[in-house]
């Protein structure tokens, strides 16, 4: 695997897709720092960090769905910076996902945060995917 956070993402995307309520994914510390900005920002119902499996342990993600409709909660999910052509943005440059309604995650030098944080705390870094 040469690509840990698409990875990631793409099984978050056939979960949802396939229906599934969880999600099992291996753990990194960026991968753990993601999960809970979904959370946050409530993309995500629940999650849990289990350590004692494998390496690193392992994600448990609880995926959201819409209680009318059924549909996901997120619609789309993307990767924008990727192994082979890095993706940077000073802070003026971070791009706004549907006009503020979605969110850019973004690698800093003052850690994972999303585009709006960023701005706040004037920090400009990688962009490493989106989220609406």
């Amino acid at each position: 695997m040469t690509d840990p956070i698409a990875d990631y993402l793409t099984r978050i995307r056939n979960a949802q897709q396939a229906g599934h309520r969880i999600v099992e994914i291996p753990a990194s510390k960026m991968k753990k720092r993601i999960t809970e900005i979904l959370y946050d920002q409530g993309y995500v119902l629940k999650y849990k960090f289990d350590d004692n499996e494998g390496k690193q342990g392992i994600i448990k993600i609880a995926l959201k769905y819409d209680s009318v409709s059924k549909k996901p909660v997120i619609k789309k999910l993307g990767r924008i910076s990727k192994p082979g052509l890095r993706q940077f943005a000073k802070t003026d440059g971070i791009p706004r996902i549907i006009n503020g309604l979605g969110i850019a995650i973004v690698s800093t030098s003052k850690g994972v945060m999303t585009d709006k944080q960023a701005r706040n705390e004037n920090v400009g870094g990688e962009v490493v995917c989106y989220v609406y």
